[in-house]
């Protein structure tokens, strides 16, 4: 069962970034697996905590939790929630915040930096989808062109044959410290070794056909699928997609962001859509079948007598499938009366003997007709 964010952290629901930051350290500091070598169950506290922290410290996931819970924090979705959380991602949340300089945590946790450092860097790629495929959601084929392994040397850099040492410069610490007194204190002063990039280790011969980067570019396509219901600035996190890092570094993300076409027809309000609908006078007077366009081709709608321009039909039913739940939205149709602008003579002698009849004209002062046009705007 999923615990509550604020609960994890031990915070109230109206508590500050201060505070939430306060927290996390506080708890983070306490189930670090440096501290707790071994211990599946303070790891488990550790991801468990840097998970509650990434969400509640931003802003926009927050507000989303707030709303939909862990549900709204599921489902593969970043963009709109969706964690996968674990260890690596526990331990950059960690070293994001400037966590873990010193000796506070030894050597493990510098191996660690190290090797967050030798990352590969996350892929972004722009996906445009039509109002169409928002609807029902759709399986798309995206081309992606990033960084592999290198299989002539299986990712290590080194030449077949050959092999790495350890670096003479910094000792395999992968970094340099400096320290010196001030009237402060001792200081102590971190940098990564230069000789060896930070990992602790020097190629002796390179491999000819990475040189020594231990990967090699490659252009491939996947598949992902797109639930029903995204919206522009959502995004899909896909894991392990990205670049693979330096010499066996680990692989980063491919980030699919969407972004939501322009459509020649219909507007779109949360998984409504607005359809605007012309039609005459007398369809107006009279009443009408028409046939109107929806996300899934054409359907029928009766147009009562009477209508007002500016009246709102509702097509239940008719449009985007809601993200998290289900059902769908609905395809709104706004009715506007279209006014002639070019009439025969014989056009207006007519429009001249409907004038003196009393029904065609608006009513005068009648401030009740007006507001039941209002009320009326949605069926």
């Amino acid at each position: 069962m999923d615990r509550d964010y604020y609960d994890v952290l031990g915070i109230s629901r109206d508590a500050n970034e201060t505070e939430i930051k306060k927290a996390y350290r506080k708890l983070a500091l306490q189930y670090h697996p440096d501290k707790n070598p071994g211990d599946k169950e303070a790891e488990e506290k550790f991801k468990e905590i840097s998970e509650a922290y990434e969400v509640l410290k931003d802003p926009e996931k927050r507000r989303r939790y707030d709303m939909y819970g862990n549900a709204g924090m599921k489902g593969g979705f970043e963009g709109f929630g969706g964690f996968d959380f674990d260890l690596s991602d526990a331990l950059r949340t960690f070293m994001s915040e400037g966590f873990g300089f010193g000796d506070f945590f030894g050597t493990s946790t510098r191996s660690q930096r190290r090797a967050s450092r030798t990352r590969g860097a996350d892929l972004q790629i722009r996906l445009k989808l039509t109002l169409e495929e928002i609807a029902d959601g759709v399986t798309k084929k995206i081309k992606l062109k990033r960084y592999a392994r290198c299989e002539a040397c299986g990712g290590s850099g080194a030449k077949k044959g050959s092999s790495s040492v350890t670096c003479s410069v910094c000792q395999g610490s992968g970094e340099i410290r400096q320290v010196s007194r001030t009237i402060f204190g001792q200081m102590v002063n971190v940098t990564t070794c230069s000789n060896c990039g930070g990992e602790g280790r020097v190629i002796r011969d390179k491999c000819p056909v990475c040189n020594g980067q231990g990967r090699v570019k490659e252009e491939n396509s996947i598949s992902v699928n797109i639930p029903a219901g995204v919206a522009t600035g959502n995004y899909i996190t896909l894991r392990g997609e990205g670049h693979v890092g330096p010499r066996g570094g680990t692989t980063g993300n491919a980030i699919i962001i969407i972004e939501e076409e322009e459509h020649p027809y219909f507007e779109r309000h949360g998984d409504d859509v607005l359809y605007d609908l012309y039609i005459s006078f007398s369809q107006a007077a009279l009443g009408d079948d028409v046939e109107v366009p929806t996300l899934k081709g054409k359907a029928k709608l009766s147009i009562p007598a009477g209508t007002q321009s500016g009246k709102i039909l509702r097509m239940r039913g008719k449009g985007i499938r809601h993200l998290h739940n289900h059902g769908y939205g609905d395809e709104l149709v706004r009715i506007l009366v279209w006014t002639p602008t070019k009439l025969s003579e014989k056009e207006k002698q007519l429009f001249r003997q409907l004038s003196k009849m009393e029904n065609i004209r608006p009513p005068k002062g009648d401030k009740s007709f007006f507001k039941k046009i209002k009320d009326a705007l949605f069926d």
